[in-house]
């Protein structure tokens, strides 16, 4: 059964089409990133998978239920971290997860919860003082509530410093080898690189992408950088490597050439540079990242 799956899922806003005939699946056990630009339609398709709005046509399951038929056996099953959390402003950090504990029916311990997330010694404070980075990690201790099958995450590093980042990851990872489903959207790409199995890419509301990161290398056919210290001014070299098959573009920064090409062409690059009189001081090579396919799905033309 997939942990979720969205059918020809188009979604309007009087004449703005916000989402267009979108179909997609995560398969359960996987944490999958969910990305795109402002305005492409991630935050409309959350609020369909969580029912806080209703497609204008196709159909959305999670967890193996139609979300429009039974949308309180949905959400029984779901931890949610939202964009915009804000804590009451009179509830200590310990309320708020007692509060989430009594509402989903479970019998976690806060004081667990709130050492899982970091927040062991400010428990007993009230929530509404948290620094963005505290409120952030108090958000994520109450989607966890209950041992979710899935979690949905809406920029869950906002306002994280480093220690809060690699804690979140970890959380992540120990929720999917529990048996749940990850399902989060954020714009830090280092970050979905780090613990995404697949990733989906949205722009202007269409699905451009569904795949794992080697295989949006694969698609793009732009899988390595290659950078090239030459002796001379490179300016000059760049024309003839323009032509080499399995080059997608060359630049000169920092005094050297960047080659974005494909594996293959690695050792054809560096033959083309000799035979164009080009004398090699150094070279290193490295994958495309995330942000750079990032960039190539959503604003280039793949």
């Amino acid at each position: 059964m997939d942990a979720i799956a969205l059918r020809d899922v188009t979604k309007r806003f009087g004449d703005v089409r916000a989402l267009r005939g979108i179909d997609m699946t995560v398969e359960t056990g996987e944490v999958f990133g969910f990305l795109g630009p402002n305005g492409a339609g991630k935050s409309t398709t959350i609020d369909l998978l969580l029912h806080y709005a209703r497609p204008s046509s196709g159909s959305v399951t999670v967890l193996g239920r139609d979300v429009a038929e039974e949308p309180i056996a949905v959400r029984r099953r779901v931890g949610v971290l939202p964009e915009d959390f804000a804590p009451f402003e009179t509830m200590t950090g310990r309320q708020h997860l007692a509060y989430a504990i009594e509402a989903m029916d479970a019998d976690d311990d806060p004081s667990t919860l709130l050492e899982r997330v970091g927040l062991g010694d400010d428990g007993d404070r009230v929530a509404a003082d948290y620094s963005t980075g505290m409120t952030q990690r108090l958000a994520l201790a109450m989607a966890l509530v209950g041992e979710p099958d899935l979690l949905v995450l809406d920029e869950p590093s906002t306002g994280l410093d480093p220690h809060g980042v690699r804690r979140m990851r970890e959380i992540v990872r120990a929720e999917r080898d529990r048996g749940a489903t990850v399902f989060f959207s954020s714009h830090i790409l280092g970050q979905v690189e780090a613990v995404a199995d697949r990733v989906a890419i949205l722009r202007s509301g269409t699905l451009v992408a569904v795949d794992t990161i080697d295989g949006l290398r694969e698609a793009v056919g732009v899988d390595t950088e290659l950078r090239v210290e030459l002796a001379a001014e490179p300016a000059a070299i760049a024309p003839a490597i323009e032509s080499v098959d399995g080059v997608a573009a060359v630049t000169v920064s920092d005094g050297a050439l960047r080659i974005d090409c494909s594996a293959d062409a690695k050792l054809r690059v560096l033959d083309e540079i000799r035979a164009a009189g080009g004398t090699i001081r150094d070279f290193s090579s490295s994958e495309a990242s995330l942000e750079d396919l990032f960039v190539t799905y959503t604003e280039g033309s793949a």
